[in-house]
């Protein structure tokens, strides 16, 4: 369930909004126990989502680090050859 909740800091590109929302739903998803909140529920699990990413965004623009930022796609790459050796 909690499939896009990385690790958004220190990456080069820097995070996205989008890449931040959809780690923002996934962890409301989680706490809430459910993928899509029941009509009455619909408006605190929007609003619920849109403060986390909001906290998110400020976190991710306020952590300070001295280490060169991550490659995207080397990550990427080895999160692929995890997976391949994990499930071969």
């Amino acid at each position: 369930m909690c499939r896009n909740i990385r690790t958004l800091f220190n990456f080069d590109p820097p995070a996205t909004d989008e890449e931040i929302r959809d780690a923002a739903l996934q962890f409301v998803r989680k706490l809430s126990g459910t993928t899509k909140p029941s009509k009455r529920n619909e408006p605190a699990f929007e609003r619920a989502v849109d403060s986390i990413a909001a906290c998110a965004r400020e976190l991710l623009d306020s952590l300070e680090t001295s280490h060169p930022p991550h490659n995207r796609e080397e990550e990427a790459a080895k999160a692929r050859a995890r997976t391949l050796s994990r499930f071969a």
